[in-house]
């Protein structure tokens, strides 16, 4: 791919007429955040029928995979109604290095207690039990099948998914009616100016492409000497790539209509990440298990390269062509 890229910025005009500021704003809260939250909660949506019909539904992985990627795919805006009442950790309580969700999933099969399956009950205990992770772990791992009843695994299972639903459908409405903080900054809003919105919007972008670099492939790489393939994310359901793959389209997406004002670098970041998706599409390991041994690891490791050239442009030339920076980084303790 990169050998057509100076080919394709000499095809473009020499300089982008300036898109206006207050559009462009306008567009990204409205397709990419408020769109995004929407498909999220629909998503959800479809999750709580399907498990509602039945536990082992052919189709209950497919609509499982299908929310957990809408997640990836809106999991770098980390501000806002993401950040309040820790919604976005309600979802996502991921790198669990203690094993948490592990250890209290056991717990409450073992323990069968159906009075903590109260919807009011479930939205108020630790974030370890809430969410896609403890999903995939409740309906990955194996050797779960040899503690507590079926009954009451297919309870938690749709507790779980029913508490998915009910937050998903907050951030929905909650962005929903944040959206003119955004678009419409000022006295009134938490943003004074549109530098201000655009400094939190790119920091979002920055962030969220980091996360997927340092953590999605970061974590399982591991070091040479010590590769870690099963602390890949969702690594149960064979879903990493995927969810990789969908983190840095919501990142990288945003990050390339954050440059509409400069089409060379547009075109630029286009390029760069149409070379890692095309690297990625091309891995054929789903859930990073070939880390374990070298010419895996290199793959994988240029796979970490792409993304990291991606990072690059994003943090050494649309920081500066936008005067911000990504400065704290929204995502740690994540």
């Amino acid at each position: 791919m990169k050998h057509v890229l100076a080919a394709l910025l000499i095809a473009l005009p020499l300089a982008a007429p300036a898109q206006d500021r207050a559009g462009m704003i306008r567009g990204i809260v409205e397709e990419e955040i408020v769109g995004g939250f929407a498909e999220l909660e629909q998503a959800a949506a479809r999750l709580v029928e399907v498990a509602g019909q039945d536990c082992t539904h052919p189709g209950l992985h497919d609509s499982y995979a299908a929310a957990f990627l809408a997640w990836a795919r809106v999991s770098h805006l980390r501000f806002g109604p993401s950040e309040e009442e820790n919604r976005a950790f309600a979802l996502a309580y991921w790198p669990d290095p203690r094993g948490r969700t592990a250890s209290a999933i056991r717990k409450m099969l073992a323990d069968g207690n159906e009075d903590l399956l109260a919807p009011e009950t479930y939205a108020d205990m630790s974030i370890a039990v809430r969410g896609f992770y403890a999903l995939d772990f409740l309906m990955h791992e194996k050797d779960l099948a040899e503690i507590g009843t079926p009954e009451y695994r297919c309870a938690l299972v749709r507790t779980i998914v029913a508490d998915i639903h009910g937050t998903t459908g907050e951030l929905a409405e909650a962005w929903e009616g944040f959206a003119p903080m955004l678009t419409e900054p000022g006295a009134d809003s938490p943003y004074r100016t549109e530098d201000e919105v655009l400094q939190v919007l790119y920091k979002s972008a920055s962030t969220g492409l980091e996360f997927a670099s340092d953590m999605r492939l970061g974590r399982p790489l591991g070091t040479f000497e010590r590769p870690r393939p099963n602390w890949a994310e969702a690594y149960r359901s064979g879903l990493s790539l995927q969810l990789l793959q969908a983190a840095v389209r919501g990142a990288g997406g945003l990050a390339v209509r954050l440059a509409a004002d400069d089409a060379t670098l547009q075109a630029r970041l286009k390029a760069e990440l149409e070379d890692f998706h095309d690297s990625a599409d091309a891995l054929g390991d789903p859930v990073f298990a070939s880390v374990a041994e070298p010419t895996g690891r290199f793959r994988v490791e240029s796979l970490q390269t792409d993304l990291q050239e991606v990072r690059e442009v994003v943090q050494g030339e649309l920081g500066p062509a936008l005067g911000v920076s990504a400065g704290f980084n929204s995502m740690d303790g994540d």
